[in-house]
């Protein structure tokens, strides 16, 4: 468990990330080469495709909205895949504004090769 949670913190924190460099670096660690990101509305594929998505969030909702994403206590895993739930809350404090959920396939050295994020809009932006 403590690898599945290792994961998860890891992968919140590098959309908290505010140097392009760690972001950069986080990203790499965590989906592979050709690892993607998925969404409803957009795909990203590849670690340009995915960096550009990281910080298009970070730069809307981090630093431009003053929150802070920030994983829920539901991570589970098994075999190649983890699910695990995060909110967006103001940094100052107060109610979620955004949840989510993301359901990650894993290759066999535990890097994302597919991450699709289920994303609810609480309040409007």
């Amino acid at each position: 468990m403590s690898d599945l949670t290792d994961l998860v913190e890891r992968y919140v924190a590098v959309w908290n990330e505010p140097d392009p460099d760690r972001r950069r670096q986080g990203i790499a660690a965590l989906w592979t080469e050709d690892g993607s990101h998925l969404t409803k509305s957009l795909e990203a594929h590849g670690y340009d495709a995915l960096e550009a998505r990281v910080t298009g969030a970070y730069d809307k909702w981090v630093k431009g909205a003053g929150c802070v994403f920030r994983p829920l206590p539901s991570a589970d895993g098994h075999h190649d895949a983890v699910r695990f739930g995060w909110e967006m809350v103001p940094a100052g404090g107060g109610a979620a504004a955004t949840v989510g959920v993301d359901f990650l396939i894993l290759n066999d050295d535990g890097r994302i090769r597919v991450d699709y994020q289920f994303v609810e809009m609480l309040t409007p932006r």
